[in-house]
């Protein structure tokens, strides 16, 4: 049913394969569209995606320190780091 296709990047130019395995794959998540960047692109394009995400220094209400969040707190003094974030989460499925 489904045979390898060639396309090209609109970011580098480049022709690529679209495999017959990774079009069942796009049919069976529903997606429409075939891919328009190469595999390199796309990797590079999501790469430059997570190194512009915003990060906010906080610090830990727990333990008192210093770290980052994906996220602007509404309540800078409320918020806890990983670690502390994770050892709550343990608690309160240990308790559920």
């Amino acid at each position: 049913m489904f045979e390898d296709k060639t396309l090209a990047c609109k970011d580098c130019g480049k022709d690529f394969i679209w495999t017959a395995g990774e079009q069942k794959f796009y049919e069976e998540k529903g997606f429409s569209n075939a891919p328009t960047r190469c595999p390199e692109c796309r990797k590079n394009r999501k790469d430059e995606k997570r190194s512009s995400d915003r990060m906010y220094d906080i610090t830990c209400k727990n333990c008192g320190k210093a770290g980052q969040v994906p996220f602007q707190p509404r309540d800078p003094q409320n918020v806890l780091c990983a670690e502390c974030f994770e050892a709550e989460r343990g608690r309160r499925k240990e308790t559920a």
